[in-house]
């Protein structure tokens, strides 16, 4: 069998520019050597400010790939265009002697080109006198005033992150904090969560913990279509104390105690991401109640399969989802006998079977306080104990329970921290991811162990644009302003779509204006520097999108493309640090330095856990592959989960314990280690297809290069073995797609559009487009595509909470879809 290349062999003219740094913005890892154009590489005996030069010129030339002019730029090359010699002038080199630097003629031209047609000349030429009086003037100020913390991000960049610690390619690979050994606890003696948050009570009694915004008011609004949508206006946060916090906790642990819930048996959680779900899970974890999470979004074959397998007798949930989901199922859950609401009010009582009693969280914690509850003798967990057992959310079939320790999670928080500097009391974290995931649960106890107050939100509730709040309202971010954030990819890309279509809009003054101050901005990241002019001119809107005060954002569910994670360091002035980790590693494996711009890669292992490349030969994936090791992810450490709950076939498939009594996971995610100990995930084993003709097809690689497309919003890719080409289901930007069809004279509503072979066509033919800019073989190229008038959300089923692709229930959905355009030769 013919092994798969491990990159793209392109024609002498069109071969990507070989950076001589791992601090590009875009790191690209070279297939082979190449002739370097003059201003990648410099003099053996240049010095200081050579060197600078050679740098930033060279990662202005990896920035430039991504360009759309890209093509120019390869025809001056294959043309071998003679070199003109450019004074180079710049602040950054007042220290020392002006230098000549050899700049092709290719390159200088394509810088230009750069700024697009629509930028006038004007603008140009005042955009970067001000830029340059600026830098004149500002630099010595900047040498005297600049903290050696700042100096030191700026050789930090430099710096190795990870090594194989057996010195062979395939590793294992551990970050360089952690060559001594892998740390498993924030400090010595705090081996459970209850430990740990007492500990984070006693110094900080007073601070805030957890805040919600009041609810003034709600309101139906019917729109143009006839539906209606439910309207609030919210007032501001109101917080509980550290103290407070841990007197409900108590309480409520009583309380659960009382209603005969027992230490080491199971309790189930099924609620939306609010202050009490954390409260309720902390009271869990102080009276060693195994906490059986379970997402809101599931369905109610899901829920009863959850907590069947379980065998809960008492379930936590608010009362919507009581209403709307959990009440459809009781009489599937024979064990079920107690339900606890969270809110205020329950009301309807009579309607539920006789065998189960719904209580008020108050009235529980009513019971807990009371004086022979309080001073019952309680079990403490210890650190092997069950913490959580956490339901996957299915994204390749029924979901699966993974057992997760105090141990994994101290381990997993320990290596999170250690990622994100200077955490304190001064921090606000936002929280509206589901505190089902893992992701979400993980960052709250890590703001838990710091004392940093965390106020929550909700993806309805979360912008000025949110789909609950009413005009002229203020959304949540607005008004909590947090200085920490995590988010999935699919939430990046919907502020990216959303600012750039924005910038499309604008004037020609404003959008040259943007478009030279982004350039700069990404040319200023790359060798080091900040931009704080541009910053407060022309990035202070967009930024206060997400608050105003943001200053790291760690993006994790899924892969985040390198678009989006450059776009987001730029215009929202803060760093995104992606991770990557699964519930099996209790969320924890990689995250990249917050100090690192490098877009597309997930940073060097966390210090909890250390990363093995297994060869997968069927793929053509080796850790001897030049010139990055590749290979399946395993990772191990004392963050490696108990295993799947009552699955022991399973967990013996996907753990492993080896010689030295570590234990490992089988991810089944393809990566590839780069120089500077960073990895960068390339491929899944699930998503690699074999087409009728021998080619292997990697369905998240085409689903990742299409997704920036500002005419999609949502792709799958789909490919059958006995077919010799892909196609794709889209759910298209309304915007977007009724702009092409009024373009084209294409007439008729929303759902005819995209029903419409025609528009099929239209759509096809920008995709086809897209696709060759990000350089897809033609065979990866859907060939036959179906539009879809309804979004993919967690509650339609065809998307996780973290919205990655349930391709089994996709296919299943669109059945009649692939026969018609697989049928249809």
């Amino acid at each position: 069998m013919n092994r798969k290349p491990h990159k793209k062999q392109y024609p002498i003219h069109k071969r990507p520019a070989i950076t001589p740094s791992h601090r590009d913005i875009t790191h690209k890892t070279p297939t082979r050597a190449t002739p370097r154009s003059p201003i990648t590489t410099a003099p053996q005996n240049a010095q200081g400010p050579a060197r600078k030069a050679v740098r930033f010129y060279a990662s202005r030339s990896a920035t430039l790939q991504a360009c759309s002019c890209c093509v120019l730029r390869n025809r001056f090359r294959a043309k071998k265009r003679a070199p003109v010699a450019v004074r180079i002038k710049s602040f950054h080199w007042l220290k020392e002697k002006r230098l000549k630097v050899e700049v092709s003629l290719h390159h200088f031209l394509h810088l230009r080109m750069r700024l697009k047609q629509d930028a006038s000349p004007v603008v140009v030429v005042l955009f970067h006198a001000v830029v340059w009086f600026y830098s004149f003037i500002s630099y010595i100020p900047y040498l005297l005033l600049r903290s050696s913390e700042s100096q030191s991000l700026s050789k930090c960049s430099r710096r190795l992150k990870g090594r194989s610690m057996s010195g062979h390619p395939s590793g294992p690979y551990r970050d360089v904090a952690a060559i001594r050994g892998l740390e498993s606890c924030l400090q010595p003696g705090m081996n459970t969560l209850e430990k740990v948050f007492e500990a984070s009570v006693r110094r900080f009694p007073q601070s805030d913990c957890l805040g919600t915004r009041e609810t003034l008011s709600e309101e139906d609004e019917t729109q143009d279509d006839g539906k209606v949508f439910k309207k609030v206006i919210l007032g501001e946060y109101r917080w509980r104390t550290y103290n407070q916090v841990y007197q409900e906790m108590r309480m409520f642990g009583s309380g659960l105690s009382a209603l005969g819930q027992k230490p080491q048996k199971n309790i189930a959680i099924f609620c939306e991401t609010r202050a009490e779900w954390i409260i309720a899970a902390q009271a869990c974890f102080m009276y060693n109640f195994p906490l059986v999470t379970l997402y809101s979004t599931l369905g109610g074959p899901a829920i009863a399969h959850g907590l069947n397998e379980a065998e809960v007798s008492h379930i936590i949930t608010s009362k919507e989802l009581l209403e709307n989901k959990l009440k459809h199922i009781f009489l599937e859950v024979p064990r079920l006998r107690h339900v606890i609401v969270v809110d205020e009010k329950v009301g309807g009582i009579s309607a539920y079977p006789k065998t189960i009693s719904i209580h008020s969280m108050a009235d529980v914690k009513s019971l807990g306080s009371r004086s022979e509850n309080v001073s019952r003798p309680r079990q403490p967990p210890c650190d092997s104990d069950v913490a959580v057992i956490m339901y996957t959310s299915g994204s390749t079939g029924v979901p699966k329970g993974v057992m997760i320790s105090h141990n994994n999670i101290l381990a997993s928080i320990t290596g999170m921290a250690q990622r994100i500097p200077n955490l304190s009391g001064d921090d606000t974290y936002i929280g509206y991811l589901p505190l089902a995931h893992v992701l979400e649960l993980s960052a709250e106890m890590v703001c838990f162990a710091h004392g940093l107050r965390i106020g929550y939100s909700s993806p309805q509730t979360l912008s000025d644009q949110s789909t609950k709040i009413k005009k002229g309202s203020k959304g949540d971010i607005s008004v909590l302003k947090p200085t920490l954030m995590a988010a999935v990819p699919e939430i990046m890309d919907r502020i990216y779509k959303n600012v750039m279509m924005k910038v499309e809009e604008m004037s020609v003054f404003q959008k040259s204006l943007f478009q030279l101050a982004y350039n700069y901005k990404m040319e200023q990241l790359a060798i080091g520097y900040s931009t704080p002019l541009c910053d407060k001119l022309v990035f202070r809107k967009v930024r206060a999108l997400l608050g105003g005060r943001l200053r790291a954002m760690l993006s994790g569910g899924a892969p985040l493309s390198a678009a989006t994670q450059r776009f987001m360091n730029i215009c929202f002035c803060c760093p995104v640090g992606q991770g990557y980790g699964l519930t099996e590693t209790c969320g924890a494996g990689t995250i990249s330095q917050l100090w690192d711009y490098s877009t597309g890669r997930v940073g060097a292992p966390l210090v909890c856990c250390e990363l093995l490349l297994k060869d997968w030969k069927e793929g053509g994936y080796c850790n001897t592959d030049r010139p990055c090791p590749r290979g399946e992810i395993l990772v191990g450490g004392p963050n490696i989960t108990m295993g799947y709950y009552k699955n022991p076939e399973k967990t013996l498939e996907d753990f492993f314990v080896d010689k030295k009594g570590e234990r490992w996971f089988r991810t089944g995610d393809i990566g590839e280690f780069h120089g500077d100990g960073c990895l960068k995930i390339i491929d899944r084993k699930k998503d690699l297809v074999k087409l009728q003709a021998g080619e292997y097809v990697s369905l998240g690689k085409v689903e990742a290069a299409l997704k920036n497309c500002p005419l999609i919003d949502n792709i799958c890719a789909y490919a059958n073995s006995e077919e010799s080409y892909v196609i794709g289901f889209v759910v298209p930007n309304q915007k977007q797609l009724m702009a092409l069809a009024e373009k084209n004279n294409v007439r008729g509503l929303w759902e005819d559009l995209c029903r419409s072979p025609v528009m099929e066509e239209l759509v096809l033919k920008v995709i086809t487009e897209a696709a060759l800019s990000a350089q897809l073989e033609r065979f990866e190229i859907p060939r036959k595509i179906r539009l879809s008038a309804e979004p993919w959300t967690p509650e339609s089923g065809l998307v996780t909470d973290s919205f990655k692709l349930k391709r089994k229930e996709l296919k299943a959905f669109y059945q009649e879809d692939i026969e018609r355009m697989y049928g249809a030769k």
